[in-house]
C-alpha cells in the first residue's frame, strides 16, 4: 500500500491521500451499497484507526478520515474482514436507486458492467489519470444530472426503443452533447472516448478533445466491441472508417488513423450534433425534476428513506447510532447517495417514520428544504490542520440565523482553506480561511483572490448582512441569485466587511 497518494487523486482503500488531518480512505462497495452490519463494522473501523470523521462526498462515496500509514493498513485488513468488496481503477457510476426505481427509463446497471469490462479489458485504467469518470444514468427519481463525468450516458427512450444520450465533460446540463444510440455502440464510443483521452496522457479529459475528434466521434460507427479493439490504428484491422474524413490522429508506425467506430443510426440524432432532430423517430424525455436525495422514495418492491449528513460530515459513533437504530427498525441495505446522503432500503412506511425522528434527533438532516443542504463546507480547523477557519461552526450559524437567504438558486462554500475541497466549482458565495481571516469571493471558487475580509470568528455576521440587504432590496418572487447580482460583487462585499 502506498503509503499517500498526491492531491489531485483518487484516495482509494489501497493509496490513501494525505489531507490536513491525516491519511483520507475513499470506498465505493461493488455491490452499490452495504448491510447495516457492515455500515456499523466500517464506522467502529473509523473510530479505532481514523478521527472518527466519516463521510458520505457529493458523488456518493464514503471517506474516512484522520488515519495514518499504519492505521489505513488495518483498515484495509478489516474492510476485507467485513466481506465488503470495494471499486477500483476508472469510476463508471450509476445512480443511488439503480435497479429499483420504477420511475427509471432504463435500469443503467447492465451497459454500466458491460463498460467497467471493456475498459479493463483495454488496460485504460492504468493510461487514465485518476479523476477521469462515466456516468451511466437511468433517469428516475434520482438521476444524477448534477454530477459531473467526463463520459455521460443517459437513457431516452424513443419510440418504443430504449437509446442512450452520450455527452462529455460536465453534468446534465452542462455537458455536450454527441450523439444519441444503442447500447452496443454506446458502449463501443464510451470506450472511444477513454481511449482518446488516454492517449493524451494522465493529466487530460474529455474537455481536452478537439473540434474534430467530437465531429468523428458523432459520426462513427462500430463494427466490434472494444474488447477487439486494442487501438485505434486502421493497421490492426478492427476499424474500417465509413466515412473520407481527415483523420484525427497518427496510428501505429506514423499512419493516418482511421474514424474510432460510430455513426448515427436510424432513429438517432444526426451527425451534426443538433439535440431533438432525429431521423425515423423522435425522442421521448422523461422530465423528472432534480431532487435531493432526502425523504421517502417510492421503489419497485418498498420504499427507501433518504437521509442526509449535515456538510457531508458525521462523527462515526454517531453514524454508527442510526444504523444500528435502522437495522432493529428492519432495514435490509443502505446505499450511498450523491450530495451526501444515505439511503435506507427495505422499511415499512411506520419504520421510515421512526428512524428519520431518530436522525432528526442525532443531527441528521431529514428534509431536503434544510438550509445546511445548500452549504458545501469542509471539516475546517480543528479537524484539519490546513484549515485557518471553523467552518462547521460558521455553517451551523449561517444555517440557523438565515434560512431564507439559502434558497435553490445558491450554494455558499465554506473552506478552511484555499484547496476548496469541498466544492472545487463556483459557488455564488465563497467564505474562505487564509492568514487575513475569513475572505469572501462572491460568483468564484476558493482559489480566488477574496475581496474582503474579517475575522473568522466573525463571519457568520458579515454573511448576515448580506443576508439583512437581501431581505431589503429583494423584489416579489427575486431569488437570492438575481438580487446577489443586483447588488454586485463590490456591493456584496462592502456589506460582508461593514462592521
Amino acid at each position: 500500500m502506498n503509503a499517500f497518494s498526491s492531491r489531485g487523486a483518487c484516495p482509494a482503500l489501497s493509496a490513501p491521500m494525505q489531507t490536513g488531518d491525516g491519511l483520507l480512505v475513499r470506498l465505493n462497495p461493488v455491490a452499490g451499497g452495504l448491510s447495516p452490519k457492515s455500515l456499523i463494522g466500517l464506522g467502529e473501523s473509523a473510530l479505532r484507526h481514523g478521527n472518527g470523521i466519516m463521510e458520505v462526498t457529493a458523488r456518493g462515496s464514503l471517506q474516512i478520515r484522520g488515519l495514518t500509514s499504519a492505521s489505513a493498513r488495518l483498515l484495509a485488513m478489516e474492510v476485507d474482514a467485513l466481506g465488503i468488496a470495494v471499486r477500483t481503477g476508472v469510476p463508471v457510476e450509476t445512480g443511488p436507486l439503480a435497479g429499483l426505481d420504477p420511475q427509471e427509463t432504463a435500469d443503467p446497471r447492465p451497459l454500466a458492467e458491460r463498460i467497467r469490462a471493456a475498459i479493463a479489458e483495454a488496460g485504460l485504467a492504468q493510461r487514465l489519470g485518476p479523476k477521469v469518470s462515466v456516468i451511466v444514468d437511468g433517469g428516475g427519481q434520482l438521476a444524477m444530472d448534477v454530477v459531473t463525468a467526463d463520459v455521460r450516458l443517459a437513457a431516452v427512450r424513443m419510440d418504443a426503443a430504449i437509446q442512450w444520450k452520450m455527452s462529455i465533460a460536465g453534468d446534465g446540463q452542462s455537458a455536450k452533447p454527441l450523439v444519441i444510440v444503442e447500447e452496443d455502440a454506446a458502449r463501443d464510443i464510451a470506450i472511444a472516448i477513454l481511449r482518446m483521452v488516454a492517449e493524451k496522457g494522465r493529466e487530460a479529459h474529455a474537455r481536452d478533445l478537439t473540434a474534430r475528434q467530437l465531429t468523428s466521434l458523432a459520426s462513427w460507427h462500430s463494427f466490434a466491441p472494444p474488447s477487439v479493439l486494442p487501438d485505434i490504428s486502421p493497421t490492426r484491422g478492427e476499424i474500417a472508417p465509413w466515412s473520407p474524413l481527415p483523420p484525427i490522429a497518427t496510428g501505429a508506425k506514423g499512419e493516418p488513423a482511421a474514424k474510432l467506430p460510430i455513426s448515427p443510426q436510424v432513429g438517432e440524432m444526426t451527425s451534426g450534433g443538433k439535440e431533438g432532430r432525429t431521423e425515423g423517430g423522435t425522442v421521448e424525455r422523461l422530465p423528472v425534476p432534480a431532487r435531493f436525495p432526502i425523504g421517502i422514495f417510492d421503489l419497485t418492491d418498498g420504499i427507501a428513506l433518504g437521509i442526509g449528513l449535515p456538510f457531508g460530515s458525521m462523527p462515526a459513533q454517531k453514524l454508527i447510532g442510526l444504523t444500528q437504530h435502522a437495522l432493529t427498525l428492519g432495514a435490509a441495505e443502505i446505499r450511498l447517495a450523491p450530495r451526501r446522503a444515505l439511503l435506507f432500503i427495505g422499511l415499512s412506511p411506520t419504520a421510515c417514520h421512526a428512524l428519520q425522528q431518530a436522525a432528526a434527533t442525532l443531527g441528521f438532516v431529514i428534509d431536503a428544504a434544510d438550509p445546511r443542504t445548500k452549504i458545501a463546507a469542509c471539516p475546517g480547523a480543528p479537524a484539519c490542520a490546513s484549515g485557518r477557519i471553523a467552518t462547521r461552526d460558521i455553517a451551523e450559524t449561517i444555517a440557523a440565523e438565515n434560512r431564507d437567504l439559502l434558497d435553490a438558486s445558491v450554494t455558499l462554500h465554506i473552506s478552511g482553506c484555499a484547496k476548496g475541497c469541498a466544492h472545487p466549482g463556483r459557488a455564488a458565495l465563497t467564505l474562505v480561511g487564509g492568514e487575513n481571516g475569513a475572505g469572501l469571493v462572491v460568483d468564484g471558487t476558493a482559489k480566488a483572490l477574496p475581496a474582503g475580509y474579517r475575522p473568522g470568528y466573525d463571519a457568520a455576521r458579515g454573511v448576515g448582512r448580506i443576508a439583512a440587504a437581501i431581505r431589503e432590496e429583494r423584489f416579489r418572487g427575486e431569488t437570492t441569485a438575481a438580487c446577489l447580482t443586483r447588488l454586485g460583487a463590490a456591493g456584496v462585499t462592502e456589506l460582508y466587511r461593514q462592521d
